[in-house]
C-alpha cells in the first residue's frame, strides 16, 4: 500500500474543502477519517456555524451524490426510504425510491422527527440496505449518513435512542470561529458560496478502492488488546451508567487504520486510538446522576481513562514484516 500517495490525496481533499470551510482543519480531517472508515457522523452544534455547508462541500470534493432531508415532526418513514405504488395502467406495483438512495445523506435536525421516523434509518445505517413492503433494496456504496442536531433547543425535539446514537461512528462540533477566521470567512464567502470553485478529487468507486486498501494497515495484538481494554473501562467506571458497546471497539479498530494511513503509517499506534477516543466514545456513554451533579462530561471521563490505562509501546505496532 502506497501510504504517501494516500496522505497526498487526504491533503488535497482538505485543501478543497477549505475553499469553503474556514479554520476547521481538525474537524475536516476527522470527517474524512469517518467517511473512509465507512462510518456515519453526528454533527451537534448551534445553528449557523456551517454544518450543512460542510457536508455539502465534502460531498462535492468526494465526487459523491448528495441528498438532504429536513427532519420535521410530520416527516414519515416513507419520506426517507421510499414507497411502493400501484400503477393502474400497467397493472403492477412500482417502487419509488426515497432520498436514502444516495451516497451521502444529510439528515438535517434529525432530532426533530418522531422516533418512528428516526428508526427508518437504522437498517440503512447498519446494513446498507432498506426493506419496503417485505422487499429488500441494497444501497449504493459508499453510503454515509451525516446528521445534524441543535444541542440548545429541546422544544419540539425527540432525543435519539441509544440504538441509533450507537450507529454514529463519531460526534463532532464545529464551534464558533476565531476573530481572524470569521473575518476571513466574510471576505471569502460574504457574497455567496463559491461551490463551483471546488474540485472533485475522488469518486464512489475510488473511495471503495481506498477503503479496501486501508484494510491492509497493520494492527498488532497489543494495540487490539489496548482497544478492548479501553472500551471495557467505560463499562465499569463509577460515573458511567451505560458504557460503550462492542461496536465502539470495531469503530476504533477501523478508524485507527484510517488515521494511521492519513499520518503516513502502515501500522496503528496507541496514539491513534487516543486521538479518536473522545470523538468515537463520548456520545455513546450514559452518565450517572452523580456525574451530572458534579458537572462531569463524557469527554472528561474518557480523558481520565486515557491516563489510567497503560498504553503498549509504539514498537508493538511496527512488527509488520518481521
Amino acid at each position: 500500500m502506497d501510504i504517501s500517495k494516500f496522505s497526498a490525496i487526504t491533503d488535497q481533499l482538505i485543501h478543497e474543502v477549505e475553499k469553503i470551510i474556514v479554520g476547521k482543519t481538525d474537524q475536516i480531517r476527522m470527517l474524512l477519517m469517518a467517511v473512509l472508515s465507512e462510518g456515519h457522523i453526528l454533527l451537534e452544534d448551534i445553528p449557523g456555524v456551517g454544518k450543512t455547508t460542510l457536508v455539502k462541500t465534502l460531498s462535492y470534493v468526494l465526487g459523491c451524490d448528495f441528498k438532504r432531508i429536513q427532519f420535521t415532526p410530520d416527516l414519515l418513514p416513507s419520506d426517507i426510504v421510499g414507497v411502493t405504488t400501484y400503477n393502474q395502467k400497467l397493472g403492477d406495483f412500482r417502487f419509488i425510491p426515497g432520498p436514502v438512495m444516495t451516497h451521502i445523506l444529510l439528515a438535517d435536525e434529525i432530532n426533530r422527527a418522531t422516533p418512528r421516523t428516526q428508526s427508518a434509518l437504522l437498517e440503512a445505517m447498519e446494513e446498507r440496505q432498506i426493506t419496503v413492503d417485505g422487499k429488500t433494496y441494497p444501497l449504493d456504496l459508499p453510503f454515509i449518513v451525516m446528521a445534524t442536531q441543535n444541542p440548545i433547543e429541546s422544544e419540539g425535539t425527540f432525543p435519539l435512542p441509544a440504538a441509533q446514537i450507537d450507529r454514529f461512528m463519531i460526534k463532532l462540533s464545529l464551534g464558533y470561529p476565531t476573530l481572524e477566521e470569521e473575518s476571513q470567512m466574510i471576505a471569502k464567502l460574504g457574497d455567496g458560496m463559491p461551490f463551483s470553485s471546488v474540485v472533485s478529487i475522488l469518486s464512489p468507486q475510488k473511495i471503495i478502492e481506498i477503503q479496501n486498501e486501508i484494510r491492509k494497515v497493520y494492527v498488532s495484538d497489543a494495540v487490539m488488546k489496548y482497544i478492548a481494554t479501553f472500551v471495557q473501562a467505560t463499562r465499569c467506571h463509577p460515573l458511567i451508567k451505560l458504557g460503550a458497546s462492542p461496536r465502539a471497539s470495531k469503530v476504533l479498530y477501523k478508524g485507527g487504520k484510517v488515521w494511521a494511513a492519513m499520518n503516513n503509517r502502515e501500522f496503528v499506534t496507541p496514539d491513534d486510538i487516543q486521538k479518536l477516543a473522545v470523538h468515537v466514545l463520548s456520545h455513546r456513554l450514559i452518565l450517572t446522576n452523580e456525574a451530572r451533579l458534579t458537572k462531569k462530561r463524557s469527554e472528561d471521563i474518557i480523558n481520565e481513562i486515557i491516563l489510567t490505562i497503560p498504553a503498549p509501546p509504539d514498537r508493538e505496532g511496527i512488527l509488520i514484516e518481521n
